[in-house]
């Protein structure tokens, strides 16, 4: 497991001193500081970081970083997946895709527990799932580091992490 990433001084000094005084400051910061975390989330020492070198109050820095849905409390993985659960992607098999997913990569998904958000251990993989993508007509849709994959089944995305991870699964 890979520890959690904690940013310089220096680095979050040079972001905050970007931003100073321009609109949508908290923003862009967060944002950039976000981008810097190797494992592209904002733990709660940057947060405070943040706040303090802001001189915003700490519950808004927390309030702006829960509220949008880009940010990331959590580590993340190298790479990211999302699974379509859209009802044209659920009745083409997203569910089956997204189990599929699970047990290549090692977690079971449990439909109770609400839509899913997993990091594997060595955050490799961060999982992911979203309502729409808008391509209904070619589902069950699969997003992979931002390509979108149309038409995808079992065979195909186990193909597409094969690739990413350049061993077998």
């Amino acid at each position: 497991m890979i520890s959690v990433q904690i940013l310089e001084d220096t680095v979050l000094d040079s972001i905050v001193e970007k931003y100073r005084g321009k609109p949508g400051n908290l923003l862009s910061a967060l944002e950039e500081a976000q981008e810097a975390n190797p494992l592209k989330f904002l733990p709660p020492e940057t947060l405070a970081a943040v706040s303090r070198k802001m001189n915003i109050p700490l519950t808004q820095v927390y309030s702006v970083a829960t509220f949008y849905s880009f940010f990331n409390l959590k580590p993340q993985g190298r790479h990211t997946i999302i699974v379509c659960r859209g009802t044209a992607c659920h009745t083409k098999g997203s569910r089956a895709l997204l189990n599929d997913v699970g047990h290549i990569l090692g977690f079971q998904y449990d439909p109770g527990e609400g839509e899913p958000s997993f990091t594997t251990p060595d955050n490799e993989y961060t999982i992911r799932t979203v309502a729409c993508f808008g391509q209904c007509a070619q589902s069950p849709v699969v997003s992979v580091d931002g390509v979108i994959h149309s038409y995808v089944n079992a065979q195909q995305l186990l193909k597409i992490l094969r690739t990413l991870s350049h061993q077998k699964l």
